[in-house]
């Protein structure tokens, strides 16, 4: 596995060559450039992790640098800038354009390593809060005290020590994002990104570009595959990706690399591939939708979730866990089940598993009153749960998660334009605006059959 990666772009021989032996010895690993045109050049060949960048250099100075890589959006990654002849005024530009920091020459090699070090610390911390937001819980162990959830955790701690690609199967809520995770925290990767992108949520004309990068000029943008170099990239809903994309993700697993979009130099990764899916693939094999090779590739380290209703024992502990949890993080008030309410919960069938699990707790701590939690109040917060048929009349729940809420939303819009069309793709794709053939891959990642409506 490689280690931090750092671009040193400096006009100055001497300075190059020291900052690259000492950051060298702390464990990085270390690039140089000798100007702009170089640095262009080698930010193209791989993303680096941090970029220290003179500011005075003869061919194209680092502010003209910094302004271009912020121009295409977010820079990719912590940027220091480097100067002798430094003003207020450039500083000031420079922190406005997106520089961490600002060292003067002569460098001081402690002050570099300290910033260094400060730098990766802050990027991990922004990378960790982004993660928090966008997920519904922490990065946890699997939670459960269940023969069945022991095996399970046992199985992937194996599954970690090796560097295979895994394919990890369940039900929707299953807890499929939750051990790939766990696979990534438990490997040698795990001080490396752990970065995740659902095939269903990328757009499709764009999604190749969302999971390769692409290259338009000097402007370089950084894909999926880039972003989790050095570490695990987890891409869900994997049986709704198109075959084009499929070849191309075999080629990395064969080479190791591959070319952006609208570029033609390879590009090396290092990275481990988790992909999950709700779906037999074996069947979309079978059926021509998905490559044989690549699930062949896939399926060498399989992982099957078991849905809740196949360890209800651990219902108990995951009330308890969410409760902690929402009551902590979201400052909810505190609340328990009574005796009663978790025996109740434990003979309820969960089809949504513990996802579903998750949003009752949250729905019963939000709109409940009282310090203990019956079991009529669990009886009619089931009863109650947000149906498919909000285009028959249902309330939109709105205490979901975003990418629930979306996705709920979505399925119902289709079901509902569905039934405007009578059923008919070709008039379905023509009223919503879609291609034919992403629009047959969103209805099955939403579990939508239109011969016979949702399942």
């Amino acid at each position: 596995m490689t280690g931090q990666h750092i671009l040193v772009v400096d006009d100055e021989p001497d300075i190059r060559s020291l900052v690259k032996d000492i950051l060298e010895d702390e464990g990085y690993s270390v690039v140089i450039a000798e100007g702009g045109e170089a640095a262009r050049k080698a930010r193209r060949a791989r993303r680096p992790d941090l970029i220290l960048l003179d500011i005075w250099m003869e061919d194209v100075d680092g502010i003209t640098l910094l302004r271009e890589w912020s121009e295409s959006g977010a820079l990719p990654c912590p940027v220091v800038m480097m100067s002798g002849h430094g003003t207020v005024e450039t500083a000031v530009e420079a922190t406005r354009l997106g520089a961490y920091d600002f060292i003067e020459k002569p460098i001081s090699l402690a002050k570099l390593l300290l910033t260094v070090e400060r730098a990766f610390e802050s990027d991990r911390l922004q990378r960790e809060n982004v993660n928090l937001r966008e997920r519904v819980q922490p990065v946890i162990e699997p939670v459960g005290k269940s023969p069945v959830m022991s095996q399970m955790r046992e199985q992937a701690r194996k599954i970690a020590q090796h560097n295979s690609w895994v394919l990890i199967s369940g039900e929707a809520g299953s807890g499929k994002g939750t051990f790939a995770r766990y696979i990534h925290e438990q490997s040698a990767r795990h001080d490396g990104p752990f970065v995740e992108i659902a095939v269903g949520s990328m757009s499709g004309e764009n999604s190749a570009a969302e999971l390769f990068g692409q290259e338009d000029g000097e402007t370089v943008r950084y894909g999926r595959l880039e972003q989790a170099n050095g570490g695990t990239l987890c891409i869900g809903d994997i049986a709704d990706m198109d075959m084009q994309t499929q070849t191309r993700l075999l080629s990395v697993f064969q080479t190791q690399s591959f070319t952006r979009l609208g570029g033609s130099e390879d590009v090396e990764v290092d990275l481990r591939i988790i992909a999950t899916t709700q779906r037999n693939l074996e069947e979309e094999v079978t059926a021509g939708r998905f490559r044989d090779d690549l699930f062949y590739h896939l399926n060498v380290v399989p992982l099957q979730i078991p849905s809740l209703r196949e360890h209800a024992d651990d219902v108990h502990e995951l009330l308890n866990f969410y409760i902690d949890y929402l009551v902590t993080h979201e400052h909810l008030p505190y609340r328990h089940f009574s005796v009663a309410a978790q025996n109740r919960l434990r003979s309820y069938d969960w089809p949504g598993n513990i996802r579903e699990l998750r949003n009752l707790v949250q729905r019963l701590l939000i709109l409940g009153s009282g310090e203990e939690i019956e079991a009529t109040e669990v009886e009619q917060a089931i009863t109650a749960q947000p149906t498919a048929s909000v285009h028959q009349g249902a309330a939109m729940p709105y205490d979901l998660p975003l990418r629930e809420a979306r996705e709920l939303f979505e399925k119902n819009y289709l079901l509902h334009q569905l039934d405007e069309v009578g059923g008919s793709i070709g008039k379905l794709a023509k009223r919503v605006g879609m291609e034919r053939t992403h629009l047959y891959r969103k209805l099955r990642a939403l579990g939508i059959d239109h011969k016979k409506g949702a399942e």
